[in-house]
């Protein structure tokens, strides 16, 4: 058997997440069934977002699950692929409005993005 840093999930886990705790397991299947029930989105808009979020958590189990749910609801492979460079976009653009904090503690130092590089004029 191949050592994994994600093992797969097996009846002896699931069984042991069950007894150490069961009825917060009870009400987390209930919460994610609510979560994942049509509603003003319906069950398969959910699943792609699921998709999309899962990339951005980068929880494999996750992205392997709701990939999985999301085909079963309905989804194209083309709008699970959107699904996940829209979670891309969202992680680039994070990274990109966060500069906004080094540069403002470069402004805050008196130190212009350029004089950071060596640049002078």
């Amino acid at each position: 058997m191949e050592n994994s840093m994600y093992p797969q999930s097996s009846p002896d886990i699931a069984r042991q997440r069950r007894e150490l705790a069961p009825e917060t397991l009870a009400a987390f299947r209930a919460f994610s069934a609510s979560v994942f029930a049509d509603g003003a989105l319906p069950a398969r808009t959910k699943q792609l977002i699921a998709v999309a979020v899962a990339h951005v958590t980068q929880c494999p189990y996750c992205i392997r699950g709701h990939t999985k749910e999301a085909l079963k609801a309905g989804a194209s492979e083309k709008e699970i692929m959107e699904a996940i460079w829209v979670a891309a976009e969202m992680r680039a653009g994070g990274a990109y409005a966060h500069s906004t904090l080094a540069l403002d503690v470069m402004r805050q130092e008196g130190l212009s993005p350029e004089a950071q590089h060596g640049e002078h004029h």
